[in-house]
């Protein structure tokens, strides 16, 4: 095992530099502070991690799915052990307030156990035969070695998302985590190893995404790819992995509306939490807020009190930090841009609007609020994935299904009021993979299915609970005479 100050890569069943030896330095978000190179992997380092997996594959999914359950929950023991450094390396590498890295590690830790249980429980078929005598059998099999490409946002529990159910249906996997978050992600690789999978099962290549993770999805031997983050990156993802099975999980834009029947009080509670959770950096969260004109001002006014007596930003380490740094530079400029962009338009700024002074980096912006937000501003057409609010003003359930379905992204969206037939019929209308009614946006239990209506750009499959069996398996049918 690599000492912390420094990571490795894991191909084989071994921790190794990269053949060039490259390292890129890890520096936290929230302080500024330097927290350890990071092997900077290249294209020969992700080919031994795909041959490594291809190499395990047969011996891996002849494996009884029981000993694979066991070996997952094995996992999810490891991570229980060291839940407390696994959050507190998330909020130094991520900047996500503690509280809410704990909360990641639980789900982390019930991912894996859940796709322990749900692997025993792969099940066939037995359908009829037209022919007098025959058996027919369905059969669910592997695929091969899986690529696993994943974000910075939630560093644990959207790599589990994909690799926890790769591994129990007997498939193998070569993880590349984002490098702005390269650094916990090791210790979720360390958890893994700890639990003694046969060498070659898993393996973890850190390095550029174009680099490694452009050569994982476009290997030959790769017989599936799992990604999840950016709509841009999924898009050039799938053209590179072209013929094999994909499971993207992309961008959003998922409005949360408010009808004028509404319960403003548990609106505006449900929209602090899809706005900020995460400092807004989530495919869930509640990129615009579309309320109906005759209580705009009364629900604008309750989500402001609530910013301003309990959404508090600072060190995330503190237990009274609601909301912590952006991650990277990036996040933080788009932030700026669709700020300027829309006060440009008209919008008025009632929270926020700038980035905070006086912090250890300038990463840190505070929940902003913006009202009279034009429905083509940046801020309601794209993804911002910051701590914002834009709250645009509709007339009529008929314009919000417009302005929700208006949009390229078709991830989620939620809606408020007290007229079950009315959220029932946004819910039929709406092009999005998932509705939440009277909830916010961000609620998700992590064995439902979760991923964009076809057609859009919020990408294709679902993850959640056994969901991903269907692009992490085949079907293959023996008739038998």
């Amino acid at each position: 095992m690599p000492a912390r100050d420094s990571t490795e890569l894991f191909i084989a069943g071994a921790w190794r530099s990269p053949v060039d030896g490259s390292t890129f330095e890890a520096t936290s978000p929230a302080t500024g502070e330097r927290l350890g190179s990071i092997a900077d992997g290249g294209r020969s380092d992700a080919s031994a991690a795909v041959a490594a997996a291809v190499a395990a594959f047969r011996g891996w999914a002849s494996e009884t799915a029981f000993a694979r359950g066991r070996a997952l929950h094995r996992v999810a023991d490891a991570c229980a052990a060291r839940r407390e450094e696994l959050a507190r390396a998330a909020t130094l590498d991520q900047g996500k307030p503690l509280r809410e890295a704990l909360d990641e590690v639980d789900e982390l830790i019930a991912m894996w156990r859940g796709a322990a249980e749900d692997g025993v429980r792969l099940e066939g078929a037995i359908p009829p035969s037209s022919s007098p005598g025959k058996r027919v059998l369905v059969l669910r099999r592997p695929v091969g070695p899986v690529a696993v490409v994943t974000p910075w946002n939630w560093p644990y529990t959207m790599p589990a998302e994909i690799i926890a159910p790769a591994l129990a249906v007997g498939n193998t996997v070569v993880w590349t985590p984002a490098p702005t978050t390269a650094h916990c992600s090791a210790l979720l690789a360390e958890c893994l190893v700890d639990a003694d999978l046969p060498p070659g099962v898993f393996n973890f290549v850190t390095g550029p995404g174009p680099v490694v993770g452009d050569e994982l999805v476009g290997h030959p031997d790769v017989a599936a790819v799992g990604f999840i983050g950016s709509t841009a990156t999924g898009l050039r993802i799938a053209q590179r992995a072209a013929g094999k099975r994909l499971l993207l999980e992309m961008g959003g834009n998922g409005p949360l509306v408010v009808l004028d029947d509404a319960d403003l009080d548990a609106a505006a509670d449900a929209a602090v939490v899809g706005c900020f959770l995460c400092a807004g950096q989530s495919c869930t969260a509640g990129e615009r807020i579309l309320v109906h004109e005759r209580v705009r001002e009364q629900f604008v006014a309750r989500l402001a009190a609530r910013v301003a007596s309990g959404v508090a930003l600072g060190d995330p380490l503190l237990d009274t930090t609601v909301l912590g740094p952006l991650n990277n530079a990036g996040v933080a400029t788009k932030m700026d841009e669709h700020v300027a962009d829309a006060v440009a338009r008209g919008a008025r700024v009632l929270a926020g609007g700038q980035r905070a002074a006086g912090f250890p980096t300038d990463l840190y912006w505070p929940a902003t609020i913006l009202d009279g937000v034009p429905p083509d501003a940046l801020a309601a057409t794209e993804e911002t994935f910051g701590p914002i609010a834009p709250v645009v003003s509709i007339d009529s359930l008929e314009r919000a299904i417009e302005l929700t379905n208006a949009s390229p992204y078709g991830l989620l969206a939620a809606i408020f009021t007290a007229d079950l037939t009315r959220g029932l019929r946004f819910a039929d209308e709406a092009r999005t993979g998932l509705v939440n009614i009277n909830e916010t946006t961000n609620y998700w239990e992590n064995h439902l299915p979760f991923g964009g209506r076809a057609g859009s750009l919020s990408g294709v499959g679902r993850v959640g609970g056994r969901y991903p069996f269907a692009a992490l398996t085949d079907v293959q049918t023996v008739v038998i005479g």
